[in-house]
Formats: structure tokens, C-alpha cells, sequence
């Protein structure tokens, strides 16, 4: 029984995660799961400044997660070069302080509008995510972030691929902090944001504009306009054809009028006594075979 609930779990858990993934996981809740798989990704006896990439279950597909242990004093003497898209530089700290420290590395992907939505802006390269975390004890889950501050230089990010950017609208970096604050800053050398902090950051421009409401406007007149002369011409054409249809009905009753009548009269000449013929000259009369009436002179009256 607890082997077959074990399954049942192993199966649901991510089924689940994905769901409240999509519509009630916050982006805090996502980086506590991230942060989760990341400390897995550690061997046994993980080596300092050795990345290790984390193995994300498939309904986090699309989405990057890397980890990087470090020692704090490590750090902010030499920086960290060629962590994936960042370059941290020499000089950067951690408040409060600890001994080791974790950076957890994050590319969302096609993961990046859904939990970092920007009104009026498109995104033109994935959100790309470094966090710090207490490093002490690898098997520890829902940490609470640490902040880091560059003291001297600023954070490098470098994002390789870009999608196209339409003509006349000029890239932006954006910024998010833990609390899901934005801010803009230039992009520099084409594809390169920098940063002080840790947080979220991406290039995005700005969306492409809906056409002119007057245009609409007109559009829906003319469209208006052409549906009513549709309809005008739809009901005339009807109305013809109605018609004409009743026409050919009348016409057609007629005609079985006028032949019910001829049968009616053939028929009735059919039962009718023959009339007798008789010569007369050269012409065929009929002749009655008797009369009612003998017809009477006048001067027998007198008699």
C-alpha cells in the first residue's frame, strides 16, 4: 500500500506543479522551486566554482537552471567570469553575510512573459535570473534569498540571441527586483545590460502600436455601409422572386381551372342523348324527333 501511494505521488506531484504553475504559482514561488532543483544538481561532495546544471522535471521544459557554490570571500576578491551569460566582477557582496554561498542561475525561456508580464513591450531575449543563497547545507528547500550588491563594477549580461526588433523602436533592458519592481536601463554594445543587484533581467521593445481608431472607425462605417446594401439588394431580389413565383402559381391554377372545366363539359356531352341528323340540302341539321307543340294557323281560331 505505501509503495503504491509512493507511485501515485512520484506521478501527481509534477502534474500538479505544472498546473499551479501556469495559473497560481507566483514568480517567488517559481524560484523557490527552481532553487530546489538547482541544490539537487550538486554531487555528493560538490567542488567550489564548478557549475553543475540542475535536471528539471518535464513540465518545467523550456526553462534553464544552473548552480554555482562559492566561497563569499571567494567572490568578492576575484568575481566569478563566464557564469553562462554572466560576468560578475570583483568586489561584489552578500548581505548577511555567510560562509559559502550558492548562485543559482535561471533562463526561463518561453516561460519569461508568463510570470514577468510587461504591458507594452515585447520580449526579444528570455528572462535570465541570478540569485544567491545560503550554501551551508545543500539539502535545504525553500530558502530565503540573499542580496548581493557589486560595490565597484557593475554585473555583465550578455544575451546572445536576439529576436528581430522592428524598424524604429530601440531596445530596453528591464529589471526585475524579488518583489517584482521594474526598471529600465540602456542596452550597450547592442546586446549587453548591466546590473548592481541580483534579480531577473531581459531586453525587451516596445510592442507594436494597434492601427489608428479612426481608421477602425472608418473601416467598421464602410463595413456597416456595405452590409445594409447588401440587405437592401438582398430584399429586392427576394421580393422579385416572390413575384414571380406567385405569378407562375396563378397562372398554373388557371390553366387547371380551364382544363377542369372542358373535362366537366366533355363529360357531360358524353351522357346527353344523340341528336338526329337529317339533309337538308347540303347540310347536316339536327332534326327533333317530335314536338311539344303542334303549331297552329291563326285562321283555325276563327272557326
Amino acid at each position: 500500500m505505501l509503495l503504491e501511494t509512493w507511485v501515485c505521488l512520484t506521478f501527481l506531484i509534477p502534474y500538479f506543479l505544472v498546473a499551479q504553475s501556469a495559473t497560481e504559482l507566483s514568480a517567488q514561488g517559481l524560484n523557490a522551486i527552481l532553487q530546489e532543483y538547482a541544490y539537487r544538481g550538486f554531487m555528493k561532495n560538490p567542488k567550489t566554482g564548478v557549475l553543475y546544471d540542475a535536471n528539471l522535471p518535464k513540465n518545467l521544459t523550456g526553462i534553464n537552471v544552473a548552480a554555482m557554490r562559492l566561497r563569499s570571500g571567494s567572490m568578492r576578491r576575484r568575481g566569478v567570469r563566464n557564469y553562462k551569460e554572466f560576468l560578475i566582477p570583483v568586489g561584489v557582496v552578500e548581505k548577511p553575510y555567510v560562509e559559502r554561498l550558492v548562485l543559482v542561475y535561471q533562463n526561463l525561456g518561453n516561460w519569461s512573459e508568463l510570470f514577468y508580464p510587461l504591458h507594452g513591450y515585447t520580449y526579444i531575449a528570455p528572462i535570465l535570473g541570478l540569485l544567491a543563497y545560503n550554501g551551508s547545507d545543500l539539502s535545504s528547500t525553500n530558502l530565503q534569498e540573499l542580496n548581493i550588491l557589486a560595490t565597484k563594477e557593475s554585473i555583465r549580461i550578455h544575451f546572445p540571441l536576439l529576436e528581430i526588433i522592428v524598424k524604429g523602436h530601440f531596445p530596453k533592458c528591464v529589471f526585475f527586483d524579488l518583489q517584482g519592481l521594474f526598471e529600465f536601463n540602456n542596452v550597450i554594445d547592442g546586446n549587453v545590460c548591466l546590473a548592481t543587484k541580483q534579480g531577473h533581467y531581459s531586453i525587451v521593445a516596445p510592442a507594436p502600436s494597434p492601427p489608428p481608431a479612426n481608421d477602425i472607425g472608418d473601416y467598421n462605417d464602410r463595413d456597416e455601409h456595405g452590409n445594409k446594401v447588401l440587405v437592401v439588394l438582398g430584399s429586392v431580389i427576394g421580393g422579385v422572386g416572390l413575384l414571380v413565383s406567385l405569378r407562375l402559381v396563378v397562372l398554373c391554377l388557371e390553366r387547371c381551372r380551364k382544363r377542369k372545366k372542358r373535362e366537366k363539359m366533355e363529360e357531360a356531352s358524353d351522357r346527353s342523348v344523340p341528336l338526329v341528323m337529317t339533309q337538308v340540302g347540303n347540310t347536316k341539321a339536327p332534326m327533333a324527333s317530335q314536338t311539344r307543340t303542334r303549331p297552329m294557323l291563326e285562321d283555325e281560331n276563327l272557326v
